[in-house]
Parts: C-alpha cells; sequence; structure tokens
C-alpha cells in the first residue's frame, strides 16, 4: 500500500513535486514566511520536528536491522520507499494544512484524522478513529528507549558492570524468567526524567528545542559517517553495485519466509525499515506539518517532501555503507544499535562508539519529544484537548517499557501499529489526490503571476 500509493501519487502529480524541489528549499528557509498565518510553528521547526521523528534510530539501528536480516538488498528497496515516499509526504502535508480542524477548545488541528473528518466527510470518521486508535501505541517510544538502553549497557555500562549491569530482577517469576537488568531499569528511570521535562511544553517547546538540537547532530553523524566512507572509498562501487544487484536475489536474508522466500522477506524487511525511518504514509509527517504558520497548504507538501532525501536517500544510505564497509554487518552475534556501534569501533578505534553515543542520544530523546506530540492530538480527537493531556502519563511509561524489553518485541509492535496507521492515511490521501493536484496547479499558477496575497 505504501509503494503502490507513493507510485500513484508520483504518476498522478506528473512530477510535479520533485519538479519544484528547490521551491521547496526556498520555503524552508524562510523566503514566504507569514507570521500571521494561523498554525503554531513556523516551517523550519514543523521539517525539525518531524526530523526529529524520523532522524534516530530508523537510520542507525534500522538500518543494522534490515541489513543483518535482510541484506544488502533490503537497503535498495528502503532506497524506493523514500523516493515514492517524496510523493507521498508532499500530499499528506499538504492535506494537513488544506483540511485542517478544530479540537474541542477551538485550537486548529492537523493530521490524517482531520483530513479524513474534513476533506471526506462525517461519514468516515470511523476511519479517523482507527487511526487516532492505532497511533495511540504506535506513537509509544519503546524502539527509541529500547535502543538507546541497548547502546548504553553494550558500550558503557557491560565491561565493568555498572549500574547493576550483573543483576537480575524479578528473575524466574511469573512476569519473566530471565529476569529485568538493573542497568535498564536505572536507565529507564532517567530517561523518563529527561523526556518529561520537555514534552509536558507541548509543540512550541518541542520545536524550540528540536530546531536547536537535530542540525547539530545530524552534522555529527554525517561527518563521522563520511570518514569511514572516505577511508574506504574504493569500495563504495562495489557495495552500491552488491545493493542493486542483491535487491533481486535476496542472497543474504536470513530467514526464508512463507510466502515469497528469501527474496519476499528481504523486499519486506527493506520497506518496513523504510516506513519506519521516513514515514512516508503513516501519517505521523501530516500531524508535525499540520502546525505550520501558513496559509499554502502546497508549500507545506513541498517541504514536508523534503524529508525522504534527508533521512533515507542520505542518512541511511551513509549508514548503510559504512556497515558494509566495516563488515559489522555479518557479524550475526549482535543486533540492532549494537551493530553500528561495532561498525563505528572498526572505522573509528577509540572515539566511535562514543561519538554514537552522543547522535544516537540526542537523536533517540528528540524522536520521544516529537512521539509525544503526535499521541496527545490522537487522544485530543478521540477524547478531547482537555484530556489530551493523559497520554504524557502513559507516554512516559512507555519509555520505561520499552528499556526493559526485548528488541524482537518492540519491532514487531510498532510495525504492527505503522501498518494500522497506514491504512487509513493512504486511503483518505488517495481519495482527496485530485484536491491536491487542483490546488497545486494553482498555486503554482499564482506563484508564476507573482500573487501569494490570497489561496
Amino acid at each position: 500500500m505504501l509503494v503502490g500509493g507513493g507510485i500513484f501519487f508520483l504518476i498522478y502529480s506528473r512530477f510535479i513535486p520533485y519538479r519544484h524541489f528547490r521551491h521547496g528549499i526556498q520555503v524552508l528557509s524562510g523566503k514566504y514566511e507569514d507570521p500571521n498565518a494561523p498554525g503554531e510553528i513556523n516551517h523550519f521547526q514543523a521539517l525539525s520536528s518531524t526530523l526529529a521523528a524520523t532522524v534516530g534510530m530508523g537510520n542507525i539501528s534500522g538500518v543494522a536491522i534490515a541489513l543483518g536480516l535482510g541484506g544488502p538488498g533490503a537497503i535498495f528497496w528502503m532506497w524506493v520507499t523514500a523516493v515514492v515516499g517524496m510523493a507521498t509526504k508532499f500530499f499528506t502535508c499538504t492535506l494537513s494544512i488544506m483540511y485542517r480542524g478544530e479540537d474541542t477548545s477551538g485550537k486548529i488541528q492537523g493530521g490524517p484524522m482531520y483530513y479524513i473528518v474534513e476533506g471526506l466527510g462525517k461519514k468516515w470518521k470511523p476511519l479517523a478513529i482507527f487511526f487516532s486508535l492505532a497511533g495511540l501505541i504506535g506513537c509509544a517510544p519503546i524502539f527509541q528507549s529500547n535502543q538507546l538502553t541497548q547502546i548504553i549497557r553494550d558500550t558503557m555500562l557491560a565491561e565493568n558492570g555498572l549500574l547493576g549491569y550483573n543483576t537480575m530482577i524479578l528473575s524466574g517469576s511469573f512476569i519473566t524468567e530471565t529476569g529485568f537488568r538493573l542497568s535498564d531499569i536505572i536507565t529507564g528511570i532517567v530517561l523518563v526524567m529527561l523526556v518529561s521535562l520537555v514534552i509536558f511544553g507541548g509543540i512550541k517547546r518541542i520545536g524550540h528545542v528540536a530546531a536547536r538540537l537535530v542540525p547539530l547532530m545530524v552534522l555529527i553523524y554525517i561527518f563521522t559517517v563520511v570518514y569511514i566512507i572516505i577511508t574506504n572509498f574504493s569500495d563504495v562501487p562495489g557495495y552500491l553495485s552488491l545493493i542493486v544487484t542483491d535487491a533481486f536475489k535476496g542472497s543474504f536474508a536470513r530467514e526464508e519466509a512463507a510466502f515469497g522466500g528469501a527474496l519476499g522477506y528481504m523486499i519486506s524487511m527493506g520497506i518496513r525499515r523504510g516506513a519506519f525511518s521516513n514515514e512516508a504514509g503513516i501519517g505521523t509527517e501530516a500531524m508535525a506539518h499540520g502546525a505550520a504558520k501558513t496559509r499554502e497548504p502546497v508549500r507545506e507538501g513541498l517541504v514536508g517532501m523534503l524529508e525522504p532525501v534527508i533521512d533515507t536517500l542520505l542518512i541511511c544510505s551513509m549508514t548503510a555503507l559504512a556497515l558494509l564497509m566495516t563488515g559489522a554487518w555479518t557479524d550475526t552475534s549482535v543486533d540492532g544499535i549494537t551493530m553500528t556501534a561495532v561498525a563505528f569501533e572498526i572505522g573509528i578505534p577509540v572515539v566511535g562508539p562514543y561519538l554514537l553515543i552522543i547522535c544516537v542520544f540526542v537523536f533517540s530523546i528528540t524522536t520521544m519529544f516529537t512521539y509525544s506530540y503526535y499521541g496527545t492530538k490522537c487522544l485530543n480527537f478521540l477524547g478531547g484537548a482537555h484530556r489530551k493531556h493523559y497520554y504524557n502519563y502513559f507516554y512516559i511509561f512507555a519509555i520505561f517499557l520499552g528499556s526493559i524489553t526485548s528488541i524482537d518485541l518492540v519491532v514487531n509492535l510498532i510495525d504492527g501499529m505503522f501498518a494500522m496507521m497506514a491504512i487509513p492515511t493512504m486511503t483518505a490521501t488517495i481519495l482527496l489526490a485530485p484536491k491536491v493536484v487542483e490546488a497545486t496547479k494553482d498555486y503554482f499558477m499564482r506563484k508564476k503571476r507573482g500573487d501569494f496575497d490570497h489561496y
């Protein structure tokens, strides 16, 4: 549905968003900023808030999971989700502004649940409710807290047995046979306290913090990975070729799926991890961009379209090359974020893992900031503005839960909920696609005339 829908948007729009990529960058730079427009945050803060959610564990541990389980070919299918995801994000983010609604407090809100009701009509409200219910769990931060806890445990605490690394709680009980590691419990509690300081401040504080932290961490991460790539630059063509050729073979997939065999499993793994990484068509992106200060829906669509390029085509590809070049992807004894830490240790001895820890910490924390906003918007729609703050209490509990839970359980739960969120998002976006194309043609006609006084 995500890839097929993205291809539909790409063809149906006649590549219009791709042809105006440069204009999207101009909008992002603030050239067309209107401080009096309805909304809460500017274009750059909207993009930063969304990137705070997408640029994170999906780019670092998500790529490692895709490579470790699906093989190099899975990266190709991540690229496919990004290319078609650009068109998807253009449509969903445009709709998030075009069909904004009001919550019970009279405040303007955007997102799939609102454009389903406002764009398709009240009879479609069950679809909006379905999205919001899935979003309550899908937006829980358990993957981020799980992987952040894992890298802290495996790279900082394991060697010296710090913070109760060797102490197990409740082992052999009716809750769990293996027990919970005390260091994971302590890490989870610390994360709960840190995230609580920001999320109770709402989207303005989230956007403010994300706009400062995310660009800096992206640069640090990119420079670190670029160093690994440059030192092994002669290997780049060979590994890029391996990614493409294995995409249609699945030679390195670890499992045989019941349907499609190794090839089907590898394609599924690449698309799942790509969808988790850039979130195109899931609906989360539309919730963040729906808060942008603008009267021009198409502008927000163009800004949103930039995200898969930064997130998947740039950062995920660089992570994949680092994992391939260092050989870390062939180490079956590690998975997820620990595999990336091994690659950084090989590529940049001594310093590498610590640079990764800093980036992972900021990426995870900022992702947790943004996802809390998504969850509160879902509860706002379901139960009213006066109840939305209750989600934050569930949210901080989920941070702790993710810290002590196994990665397999976490990945399967979030993948399942993202799939449930994608169904109503893509259904409504496909049905409303003609409205987006009509608005896009009107926008660029007015741009040509230099008339931006009205929508």
